[in-house]
């Protein structure tokens, strides 16, 4: 049998590849601290789960295929809040922020077309672009400069005839990179000036551990042909089940162009919608104490990391990743090793291989991306399982 082309260039989620692996462990009774995804063991704000339960329509309809206005207005307040005004028509609701990137992907890139992502970046933005016969262009980065990219000269060496829009993930994924708002004006300018679209993805908007606020791509003026944004309540409110994203844009032509998928996909559950719109009920008192949770792991990571011979890495200014060199040879093979092999006192650890992360071949091997969405106790613990596995692993390879 013949299968798409395109979708034999995609790859399996490093996130998720290992999980046939992981469950045989689980069923051997080792217990495994997943590091591997960004599945926050924060508490979902009940107001999410009282929607649900007092839901009483008789009928279980289909929602409108923009979203159900109760979400999109919900939306818009939150907006409104950061001085960014929309209507109702820039907003479009989606099933996560992973359909919401596969729509923007699907309205504005042909075959042969290129997209600039600065790397390392989050894996399944490959298989949005790929799908439509588009590749990427990297703009490459480095732990030692802070994973830093906003540069005229290094993004503007990227583009050519084929380069149809820049995707960037601020607060970066998984580098906790965040620009200032010097750097994404920056980004704006050159996107402005060159006639392409400015992709920002800002589900991480909520988690940024200094001074200086976040800025949205929304909130500079003068950039509404240019400037996409996919937002999401899977990590702002600790929601990831929810699989609700959004999608804003000024461009009405480009939001035109997302509707075609929006009404081919006909609707977004409609109870998670309702229920999502209850999660913008929640006061700045909850961001506060999550962010200053995650900003506590953070440092316990970052602590233990550290204190591992080998180990390189850099302190995430945002989101709540960690990318980190290991000392093995490679990251898959370690990973695999991990799951088949390896206990220490019946614990294991998961994390992300590094290599698809980068779009240059030969990068990233032996790199691995964490999340420190445990607690502090599980967080510590699965540091010092690494640490052990990394000696033992380097004594018998």
């Amino acid at each position: 049998m013949k299968f798409s082309s395109k979708m034999e260039k995609c790859g399996l989620s490093p996130m998720r590849k290992f999980a046939g692996a992981a469950a045989a462990a689980e069923e051997r009774g080792i217990n495994i601290f997943h590091l591997n995804i960004g599945q926050p063991d924060i508490a979902t704000p009940e107001a999410y789960f009282r929607a649900i339960r007092e839901f009483r329509e008789p009928v279980l309809a289909y929602a409108p295929s923009a979203g159900e206005n109760v979400l999109i207005d919900a939306v818009r307040g939150y907006y409104d809040k950061i001085g960014v005004e929309l209507e109702r028509k820039d907003v479009l609701i989606t099933s996560g922020g992973s359909e919401a990137m596969l729509m923007i992907m699907a309205s504005i890139l042909d075959d042969g077309d290129e997209i600039i992502i600065p790397e390392p970046f989050y894996p399944n933005y490959s298989t949005a672009v790929y799908l439509t016969g588009a590749s990427i262009r990297p703009l490459a980065t480095s732990p030692e400069d802070g994973y830093c990219y906003a540069e005229r000269s290094r993004v503007e060496a990227c583009i050519n005839e084929h380069t149809r829009a820049i995707l960037i993930t601020n607060p970066g994924n998984p580098t906790g990179n965040v620009l200032t708002r010097e750097e994404l004006k920056l980004m704006l300018d050159i996107a402005r000036e060159h006639g392409l679209f400015l992709i920002c993805d800002e589900v991480y908007r909520e988690f940024v551990y200094r001074d200086e606020p976040l800025m949205s791509a929304l909130q500079f003026e003068g950039y509404e042909d240019n400037v996409i944004v996919i937002d999401s309540v899977s990590k702002r409110f600790s929601a990831c089940g929810a699989r609700i994203g959004i999608l804003l844009s000024k461009n009405g032509e480009f939001m035109s162009q997302c509707m075609k998928w929006c009404q081919c996909r006909l609707c977004v559950a409609t109870i998670d919608q309702l229920a999502a719109a209850e999660l913008y009920t929640v006061g700045p008192e909850y961001f506060e104490a999550v962010k200053k949770e995650y900003m506590h792991r953070r440092d316990v990571m970052m602590e233990k990391l550290r204190g591992i011979p080998g180990v390189v890495c850099e302190v995430p200014e945002g989101a709540f990743y960690v990318m980190a060199t290991l000392p093995v040879d490679d990251a898959d093979k370690f990973q695999t090793w991990l799951l088949d092999e390896f206990d220490d006192n019946g614990d294991t650890v998961m994390f992300a291989s590094g290599e698809p992360f980068y779009g240059t071949p030969g990068k990233g091997k032996n790199e691995v991306r964490m999340a420190y969405v445990l607690n502090e106790e599980s967080l510590s613990r699965a540091m010092d399982v690494l640490a052990a596995a990394i000696k033992k692993y380097n004594e018998t390879h």
